[in-house]
């Protein structure tokens, strides 16, 4: 069989395109992406998922989806549930470790509930950045809470409810978002901390789920250990932070490649995301003539980045077999007694 791509794309909208199904034909992307505008009900969604795996000939091709709760879910009422933010379940922590902790759980569990349905089998989730006063509100209250221990256990609660629920995880911004003064949707976010602070607050949670199957990587520089490069695209920070330091071997995929963060052309950052060590390019928006610029950058998978995803795909099941109802009513009455 052709080896995929070490490519992750989006579409433009609910239904592909001509021109998507022959791109992604000729160039067999390892995993897509979905996104709101890909989204208006049950049946199209996942007429949309089957479609692109079609392309490529894989059933157990990854489809992702950022499904957080709180602001970052791309599905919503009707459709599934509103879901509340990780702060929201922080506080829960807080209040009552077992408590938080519990409810954590169940909301990955309810989330692969609601995706595996759909057979969206990825979730980009969770996310373990530790924010700090001051910093830019695009993580705020996708946080746990401001300290790596509330961030770590929390994070941990909900990739062990998506992977219950036969969904697997996606740890994000790794080695770590939260000092972020700037949106790195639209800027470069620069952080002067040192390593020893980077060490004793960041990168915690991740050492502590080291573990887990993929990540996701931060486009921010940290100028304590390369400062002319953010995360995304420095082999320094991949392999002395993220393979070295933090001992994540998993799957490291890139944040967007069309997030304004990174600069030069799309081709000229997919080229560096490839170069800097990142195992799989992510590529979001769906518009064709970037995606075009991106895929033509990318390589076969080959090498550690086809193990690791040979790994991801071999983790991929049915869930645990759970009581939907039963797990549903117990979560919100966790939220309700709070």
């Amino acid at each position: 069989m052709t080896e995929s791509k070490a490519l992750i794309l989006g579409a433009g909208g609910p239904v592909l395109s001509a021109d998507e199904i022959a791109l992604y034909r000729n160039e067999r992307p390892w995993g897509f992406i979905l996104f709101a505008r890909n989204i208006q009900e049950p049946s199209q969604i996942a007429d949309l998922a089957a479609a692109m795996r079609d392309t490529v000939g894989r059933p157990d091709a990854p489809v992702l989806i950022d499904q957080e709760g709180g602001r970052v879910q791309r599905i919503r009422p009707p459709l599934v549930e509103k879901y509340p933010s990780a702060a929201a379940l922080g506080a829960l922590y807080r209040q009552d470790r077992e408590m938080g902790l519990r409810a954590a759980w169940l909301m990955s569990r309810l989330h692969a509930f609601d995706l595996l349905k759909l057979g969206i089998n990825v979730d980009c989730l969770p996310v373990l950045d530790v924010p700090v006063e001051g910093a830019s509100n695009v993580i705020g209250d996708r946080a746990y809470g401001f300290d790596p221990v509330t961030v770590s256990d929390m994070g941990k609660a909900a990739a062990d409810g998506l992977t219950s629920g036969g969904v697997l995880p996606v740890m994000k911004h790794i080695p770590g978002h939260g000092r972020g003064m700037a949106d790195s949707h639209h800027d470069l976010p620069v952080v002067a901390a040192s390593r020893a602070e980077l060490e004793a607050h960041d990168f915690l949670p991740f050492r502590a789920l080291k573990d887990e199957l993929m990540a996701m990587s931060a486009h921010i520089v940290f100028t304590a250990i390369d400062p002319d490069q953010p995360a995304t695209t420095s082999p320094r920070v991949i392999e002395e932070i993220i393979r070295g330091y933090i001992g994540f071997d998993g799957l490291l995929m890139s944040d967007d490649t069309s997030m304004n963060a990174l600069k030069g052309t799309i081709g000229e950052r997919a080229r560096r995301i490839a170069g800097g060590g990142c195992d799989i390019i992510l590529h979001c928006n769906g518009v064709m003539e970037e995606m075009k610029a991106v895929v033509a950058e990318a390589r076969p998978l080959q090498a550690e980045a086809l193990r690791r995803a040979r790994q991801v795909e071999a983790a991929f099941g049915p869930g645990d077999g759970s009581d939907e109802t039963a797990l549903r009513q117990e979560f919100w009455g966790l939220l309700y007694s709070s």
